[in-house]
């Protein structure tokens, strides 16, 4: 065996190690089961973000979340022959260490009292979020980094989610449950900029060159695209605080994951050379779906409005793919190998603006009792709908300056 490659394991190794033996640490330290009678320890502040609450948690719906990371979002990064089995690795790595180092960082932001984090079962929640997107940020620079230096970018990459969140979630007072920002808009701009930063030219090329496509990344897309059919709206609803809200978010999502499945056969045909429609194309548009349901997902978008949502979402990757892909690998220098801002980063951008929208059109009417659990600062009379719509849209460019600065210096 080479001794590079011996002397890579051993770094491997001792990264995992070191990295262990400090979460154990901080956990000793700092983390405690939180008491069952325990309300939340901010649930008496009006802007308490989700993440420090467990009430209406049900485990089904964490259970779909802990599924949907590792299995839809851990082959969502394999439709890469060459770099298959090796992501599917890679993606339980990470997730592995993002969910301790996620539930640490959260823990310092949300539910720090005397000293100690209070963990409850909503902390691996918003854990798996955080592991979500750096899973997302990891197909931008697939095949171009070792495992550890995914590793690191995990580290940097969970604390810098976190931040982003804790921002908008709780400081700004953001509805983004499905994360349309938090999730998909950040992992995938973190993750451009650090693949912008690692740019070889030669190196890049022949890259490009190696990135081909055959039957097993169709079986990963397959059993991928099932999970995000089967977990994601139990995903999307996970941090809904009471259950009477779910419905919306479910349905909604549905709608989304059919329309845009339609409209992949609409545009892949016509732009591909391929006569048939593949499924890592289905794949792509069932994520910009739930990308763009995100924020919007309990809000009153109607089946019209997610219908349309969805539609307009599955037309996104494969025109990506045919027109922005090119661009930003000739003209910005961002090699993209699994096309998350197809994906990820404009769905989720035009997530925001839809729920932007819809928070504008918010009335207490339309709503009922609902404005409580989706509003909660417009039904308390702490700002107006124009205000909580204004901070819906500045949670946009705030998300796009962290994500870009955080990728860059990680990077």
């Amino acid at each position: 065996m080479p001794e590079h490659t011996v002397t890579a394991r051993l770094r491997l190794s001792g990264l995992c190690f070191l990295l262990q033996i400090l979460t154990i640490i901080l956990f000793a330290v700092f983390a405690r089961y939180r008491p069952e009678s325990s309300p939340g320890l901010c649930s008496q502040q009006p802007n308490c973000s989700w993440r420090s609450q467990d009430s209406g948690l049900q485990h089904p719906r964490s259970r779909a979340v802990h599924l949907q990371v590792l299995l839809g979002f851990g082959l969502l990064v394999a439709f890469l022959s060459r770099y298959g089995l090796g992501s599917v690795a890679s993606s339980i790595l990470l997730v592995a260490f993002a969910i301790q180092w996620a539930v640490l960082i959260q823990g310092f932001l949300y539910s720090f009292l005397n000293g100690k984090i209070y963990v409850g079962a909503q902390s691996m929640v918003g854990a798996d979020f955080c592991a979500a997107a750096v899973l997302i940020s990891t197909g931008a620079v697939l095949g171009r980094v070792n495992p550890i230096q995914m590793l690191l970018l995990t580290l940097l990459g969970v604390t810098l989610c976190a931040l982003n969140e804790y921002v908008l979630l709780g400081l700004m007072g953001v509805n983004d449950s499905g994360g349309s920002l938090t999730v998909h808009t950040f992992g995938a701009y973190f993750g451009l900029m650090v693949s912008r930063i690692l740019h070889q030219p030669h190196k890049d090329k022949r890259k490009t060159q190696q990135e081909d496509t055959g039957q097993q990344p169709d079986v990963f897309a397959v059993v991928g695209t099932i999970c995000l059919w089967i977990f994601w709206p139990g995903f999307a609803s996970a941090t809904t605080v009471r259950n009477d809200a779910e419905p919306w978010v479910v349905l909604n999502v549905y709608f989304s994951l059919a329309a845009s499945t339609l409209a992949t056969f609409v545009l892949s045909p016509i732009l591909c050379e391929e006569s048939t429609v593949r499924v890592v194309q289905i794949q792509d548009a069932t994520l910009a779906s739930v990308a763009v349901m995100g924020m919007a997902g309990e809000m009153l978008v109607t089946p019209f409005g997610a219908l349309s949502a969805g539609f307009l979402a599955g037309l996104i990757p494969p025109l990506g793919f045919r027109f922005l892909t090119p661009v930003l690998r000739s003209r910005l220098k961002i090699q993209d190998a699994c096309g998350v801002h197809n994906v990820h980063g404009l769905p989720g951008v035009l997530g925001a603006l839809l729920g932007t929208l819809l928070t504008a059109l918010a009335t207490a009417d339309a709503y009922g009792g609902r404005l409580e659990l989706v509003f909660p600062l417009v039904a308390q009379g702490s700002r107006t709908v124009t205000d909580q719509a204004l901070g819906q849209l500045c949670a946009l460019p705030i998300t796009l300056l962290l994500a870009t600065l955080g990728g860059i210096v990680t990077g």
